[in-house]
């Protein structure tokens, strides 16, 4: 008798599985069905509007339904990144995260959320890497032997601007810093795009800076750039050379952007949102869009990419910890 029961239980239990599988796959089948959100954590303008908003657009044509970008600036990126882990986790809500969200463990004492553990790592959607930009109205130097010579000449004098305190821009400055010996302040912003719009209008002196932000700007004669902090030239700015043929041989600086879902998410639905981003990735309308932004398609998804998020976790905290970075 006992032993009925036994096998009716674990027959109704394999039966519930295979009704919650099948619900799952049928919400996948279904999504979209109204609008999807893509939760940008910083103020429009900056390099991670640079990358979602094109995204969102190929989305919206590839699935038929309205892909939005909500924007929540703050603390270098961790607000939007709270609500982003509180939301609903059933497709309609995708985090849209950077490189500065590795940061930020080592920088913010009382996060209410874990980039590993609150969120599903979808795909890296981009790799920029940073650049030193000088506004040339403010900064008379034109290579890296003359700027951190006029720094060392004027410690303290000259300022940095970033997307927030715990950045990649902000650990970009003072990694650049321990590296070349200098003293140089930091000025933080509630995101790249305000940070850019005032370095544009000489209000600070200099920016480490994503390229996919800059580009345009030093393309069209409006910044300077003194060095790109990857191991090769970039096509989009071909003329400006690394910081190891400037003579800075160390210093490596790149930004990522990618996408998350919030823990909890179906797994059918993150597959097909898989599938549908690497489609779009490799259209040439978004190859294109991210070749103009200097920006590297590193094809990492899922598993691979949460990879790479725990190695930057890791990274940024040793420099954190050396360089006596905090928030200002």
């Amino acid at each position: 008798m006992v032993l009925i029961q036994k096998k009716k239980i674990a027959s109704l239990v394999l039966s519930l599985l295979a009704v919650v599988g099948l619900s799952s796959t049928a919400h996948a089948q279904e999504w979209p069905a109204k609008t999807v959100t893509f939760l940008n954590p910083f103020p429009a303008g900056g390099g991670t509007d640079a990358f979602a908003r094109p995204l969102a657009a190929q989305l919206t044509e590839q699935l038929g339904k309205q892909f939005i970008i909500d924007n929540r600036g703050g603390a270098g990126g961790t607000v939007g990144a709270s609500v982003a882990a509180k939301a609903a986790p059933d497709g309609y809500t995708w985090f849209i995260g950077a490189s500065h969200h590795t940061i930020a463990p080592s920088m913010y004492k009382n996060l209410d959320y874990d980039i590993q553990k609150s969120f599903i790592p979808v795909a890296l959607l981009a790799s920029v890497p940073q650049v030193l930009v000088v506004n040339p109205n403010r900064v008379s130097a034109r290579n890296l032997k003359d700027f951190i010579a006029l720094m060392k000449k004027n410690p303290g004098k000259y300022n940095f601007a970033s997307a927030g305190s715990g950045t990649v821009h902000h650990l970009a400055g003072e990694l650049f810093k321990i590296q070349s010996g200098t003293f140089i302040v930091h000025i933080p912003y509630r995101g790249a795009g305000p940070a850019m719009s005032d370095l544009l209008a000489g209000q600070v002196d200099l920016e480490f800076d994503g390229l996919g932000t800059s580009a345009p700007q030093i393309n069209a004669g409006k910044l300077f750039a003194i060095a790109v902090a990857s191991d090769k030239r970039n096509p989009a700015i071909p003329n400006v050379p690394t910081f190891v043929e400037a003579g800075l041989p160390d210093y490596r600086v790149s930004t990522w952007y990618g996408m998350f879902a919030p823990a909890g998410t179906p797994k059918p639905i993150v597959d097909k949102m898989t599938a549908e981003v690497q489609k779009a990735l490799n259209s040439p309308k978004l190859k294109a869009i991210w070749a103009q932004n200097g920006a590297d398609n590193p094809n990492l998804y899922g598993e691979a990419f949460g990879k790479q998020v725990a190695s930057d976790v890791t990274r940024w905290a040793e420099v954190v910890k050396k360089s006596g970075a905090k928030l200002d």
